[in-house]
C-alpha cells in the first residue's frame, strides 16, 4: 500500500486482533488501555508528569475536531497556520462550531512564513491557540512546527500540531519541539488498524479546559480525560480489536527503534523519488521541504493517461496508489508509510512501468 494510510501492517499486528471476546468494561481491558496510554507518551518523549494521552474511537479527523472545539477559551481565538488541505480541515471545524479564528493561508507548495505568523500574533493578542499540521499529507510538505510553537509560546498561546501522518515516523520530542498537543490515529505511523485515535497533551491545560465552552458531547477532551482518570475506561464503547492491534504495533515500534524506523521510511522515500525520476514523471514539491513520507507526482501530459486505469492495473497486481489532494494540479501520491521497504518499491516500479507500456503512455 503506497497510500498515506491506512498503512501496510505486519501479519502479527493483524493476528493480534484475534482474541477471546471481552467486555471492554473489565478491569483487565482497562489495564491494557492504561499501558497503551503510557506507551504513547514514550513515542513522542512526553514527560509523564506533565503530559497524558487520551484515546478516542474514530478516524484522525476526530482529533482535529476535539482539539479545536475543546481548547479555545471563551472570548479567545485560534490561529490556524494554513498551507494545505489538513490545516484547512481545522478551519472548517472552527466554522462549524462558530469559533473565532484566523485562517492564515499561504501557498500549499511552500512552508509557512514565520514572519507572517509572528505578525498575526502581534496583531491579535486574543489568540489563545496556534494550530498547524506537522506534515501536509496532501502535498508532502513538512512544516517547521518547532519554530511555530516557539512563536506561540512567546505570545502567550498554546501550540497544537496535527501529527497524524508523522507520529511514529518522524522523530518528535514534544518538549523540544514546543508542542503542547499532538495527535494521531493508529493506522498511520504506528502501522496498526483504523478506528483508534489519540491526543497527547499537557494535563494542566486539559484540566483547565473543564471551564471552557462545551461545544460537543462525544468530542470533548476533558470529558474523555476525566472518565479515563476516574475509571480507566473510555466514556463510550472502545474499538476493542483495534486496541489489541495497536498494543502489538507499539511493541514492534519499540523493537525496531525510533531511529531505525525513520531511516527505513526515508530509504523507501528515496527509492520512490529515484523510481519516479527514472520513469520520467515530474513532481510538485521541492525535496528540500518534503517530509520524506509523501511524493506528489504530476499526471503526465499524455492523452492515454488515466489515473483510474493505472490505479486498477497496479491494484490488481498488489500495489495501491492514491489520488492527489491539490485542487490546482492533477497529481497522485506515492507514500513511504507502513511495513514496507525498498524491495517493495523496486517491485512496484516494475509494475508501474508495465502499466505505462500497457496503456501506451509516454513520458517526456
Amino acid at each position: 500500500m503506497l497510500n498515506p494510510g491506512p498503512a501496510t501492517t505486519t501479519d502479527t499486528v493483524k493476528m493480534a486482533q484475534v482474541v477471546p471476546d471481552i467486555c471492554p468494561r473489565e478491569k483487565e481491558f482497562a489495564g491494557l488501555m492504561k499501558g497503551l496510554r503510557n506507551d504513547l507518551l514514550k513515542v513522542v518523549h512526553a514527560p509523564a508528569d506533565q503530559y497524558t494521552s487520551v484515546l478516542f474511537c474514530g478516524s484522525g479527523t476526530i482529533n482535529i475536531d476535539i482539539c479545536v472545539n475543546s481548547l479555545v477559551p471563551e472570548g479567545k481565538k485560534i490561529l490556524v497556520v494554513n498551507n494545505g488541505a489538513y490545516n484547512s480541515r481545522a478551519v472548517e471545524v472552527c466554522q462549524m462550531y462558530h469559533i473565532p479564528h484566523i485562517d492564515l493561508k499561504s501557498s500549499i507548495y511552500e512552508q509557512p512564513d514565520l514572519k507572517a505568523v509572528e505578525q498575526a500574533l502581534k496583531a491579535n493578542p486574543d489568540v489563545a491557540v496556534v494550530y498547524c499540521c506537522h506534515h501536509e499529507t496532501g502535498t508532502g510538505v513538512v512544516n517547521p512546527i518547532r519554530e511555530i510553537g516557539a512563536l506561540a509560546h512567546q505570545y502567550g498561546a498554546i501550540f497544537v500540531s496535527d501529527t497524524t501522518s508523522t507520529l511514529g515516523m518522524i522523530p518528535l520530542d514534544v518538549v523540544k519541539d514546543n508542542v503542547d498537543f499532538c495527535m494521531a490515529s493508529a493506522q498511520k505511523g504506528l502501522m496498526a488498524m483504523s478506528g483508534l485515535s489519540f491526543i497527547i497533551g499537557r494535563e494542566d491545560i486539559i484540566r483547565a479546559s473543564k471551564n471552557y465552552p462545551t461545544r460537543s458531547y462525544y468530542c470533548n477532551l476533558y470529558l474523555q480525560y476525566e472518565y479515563f482518570e476516574k475509571t480507566g475506561e473510555m466514556h463510550f464503547t472502545p474499538p476493542v480489536q483495534t486496541i489489541y492491534a495497536t498494543i502489538q504495533a507499539l511493541k514492534e515500534y519499540f523493537a525496531e527503534g525510533e531511529t531505525a524506523k525513520f531511516a527505513r521510511h526515508r530509504r523507501v522515500y528515496e527509492a520512490i523519488r529515484k523510481g519516479v525520476a527514472e520513469l520520467g514523471f515530474e513532481t510538485v514539491i521541492d525535496p528540500k521541504i518534503e517530509s520524506g513520507l509523501v511524493v506528489s507526482v504530476k499526471y503526465p501530459d499524455d492523452p492515454n493517461w488515466s489515473f483510474e486505469r493505472v490505479h486498477d492495473y497496479c491494484y490488481e497486481r498488489g500495489f495501491t496508489i492514491y489520488p492527489g489532494k491539490i485542487s490546482t494540479t492533477n497529481t497522485f501520491r506515492l507514500c513511504s508509510l507502513g511495513a514496507i521497504d525498498v524491495n517493495d518499491i523496486d517491485d512496484f516500479f516494475v509494475v508501474l512501468k508495465q502499466a505505462l507500456e500497457h496503456f501506451r503512455i509516454k513520458l517526456k
